[in-house]
């Protein structure tokens, strides 16, 4: 099919993911209702999960890896008393505590457990994670059997809060919760290790990301549409004219993206040839990546060092 129109350079659209598919099932689908294999997308999201995901399109792609998509918010509802393969509900279960010991688990027991998760912790991944240990997933070592040890490592969890009333029946605690996180944060390790640390287990049922840096889900798009809910793995191509124009008009343009997840600077035309030709220009003084442009075109990203502003990504190069 031939594609709709997108921006020049394509640019951002945030996805509201439906569970039951994987972020690259998300990718496909889109190469397929946009008509372009240029697709990717910053930050992944399990099959169980739902929520935010930022997809680049076009030649926009080059700009994820420059993204600061380091802090990220979920809504997850974590279930005590029961731990999993997976550390989460796709898993097999593995081991129940006695209903006698999780009833003697108090409010009070979890708020305190949920308070010694928060800020600055070292955090054990899932063995089922997409970690790679020697070249290959740590997901397919544990599909082929074989047993995985992933270390430790900081991440820091600003906000772990407890919504609304917790919830006991059959034996299982049901909390739901907020999480604010940096990058490399496992929401289901945190069930996983909330669960150790009252000595019944635990694992988690629902897992929702509501932003992702600076986006956030209230601007993200369904893109399967009167399709529904995919089956993972599965990819239908019967996509009308009408909806693939939807999808298109929704994506942000690059420098409209650009505004909205990096610090700005505008320069002048002689500054602005520079940059073109790939030549550092004077810094500003500014930290961190941000996006340089010339009368109110995208130009560049750029990172200073030695009183000068180099160049990481060159958008508009000199003809």
């Amino acid at each position: 099919m031939t594609g709709p129109d997108l921006p020049p350079g394509g640019g951002l659209l945030l996805v509201d993911k439906p569970a039951g598919c994987t972020s690259h099932d998300v990718v496909g689908r889109l190469r397929r209702v946009l008509g372009t294999r240029r697709v990717g997308h910053a930050g992944t999201l399990d099959p169980m999960a739902t929520g935010l995901l930022v997809v680049a399109v076009e030649r926009s792609t080059k700009l994820l890896g420059h993204l600061a998509l380091t802090d990220k918010t979920y809504l997850a509802t974590i279930r005590l008393g029961r731990s999993s393969t997976t550390d989460d509900a796709e898993g097999e279960i593995t081991a129940g505590a006695v209903p006698e010991v999780v009833a003697d688990v108090a409010d009070p027991d979890i708020h305190r457990e949920v308070l010694a998760l928060t800020g600055p912790i070292l955090q054990v991944p899932s063995s089922v994670s997409a970690i790679k240990v020697d070249g290959r997933r740590a997901y397919d070592l544990v599909r082929a059997g074989e047993t995985v040890e992933l270390a430790a490592r900081p991440v820091t969890v600003a906000r772990f809060d407890v919504l609304g009333p917790i919830r006991r029946a059959d034996g299982v605690i049901d909390l739901d919760v907020l999480v604010e996180c940096t990058t490399g944060t496992y929401i289901r390790s945190l069930a996983r290790d909330l669960g150790h640390a009252l000595g019944i287990g635990g694992h988690l049922t629902a897992l929702r990301r509501t932003t992702v840096g600076p986006f956030v889900i209230r601007d993200a798009i369904d893109v399967y549409g009167p399709e529904g809910v995919p089956v993972r793995g599965e990819q239908r191509v019967d996509v009308t004219a009408d909806f693939s124009a939807a999808v298109a008009a929704a994506v942000v343009p690059a420098a409209d993206a650009v505004r909205a997840a990096f610090a700005t600077r505008e320069i002048d035309d002689s500054l602005a040839r520079d940059l073109r030709y790939g030549r550092p220009v004077p810094a500003a003084g500014l930290d961190g990546v941000y996006g340089v442009f010339n009368d109110r075109a995208l130009l560049a990203l750029v990172e200073e060092s030695d009183g000068m502003a180099r160049p990481r990504l060159v958008w508009d190069p000199a003809g």
